[in-house]
């Protein structure tokens, strides 16, 4: 299970690649975003290893709550731009 975690950890290394680049504003949120669903699942996969429900509900609202908004900015902004 920790090599799982280890490879997880390894994949949000490229959504901040794609954020550390000069690059729109389109591209900028759908990387965090990215970045943002990578860590939620890590967090639910921890909670389940270490028997921890809290992190697991925490994970859970990031999920559900948390990439919504920053998806319908993205998208607004994705057309607006000329």
């Amino acid at each position: 299970m920790t090599a799982v975690v280890y490879v997880m950890v390894l994949a949000l290394l490229i959504p901040i690649a794609v954020a550390c680049r000069r690059t729109g504003v389109w591209h900028l949120l759908a990387g965090f975003t990215s970045l943002s669903t990578k860590v939620a699942v890590l967090m639910l996969v921890v909670s389940v290893v270490r028997d921890d429900w809290m992190i697991g509900l925490v994970g859970v609202i990031i999920l559900s709550v948390g990439n919504a908004g920053l998806m319908l900015l993205a998208n607004l902004l994705w057309g607006s731009e000329p």
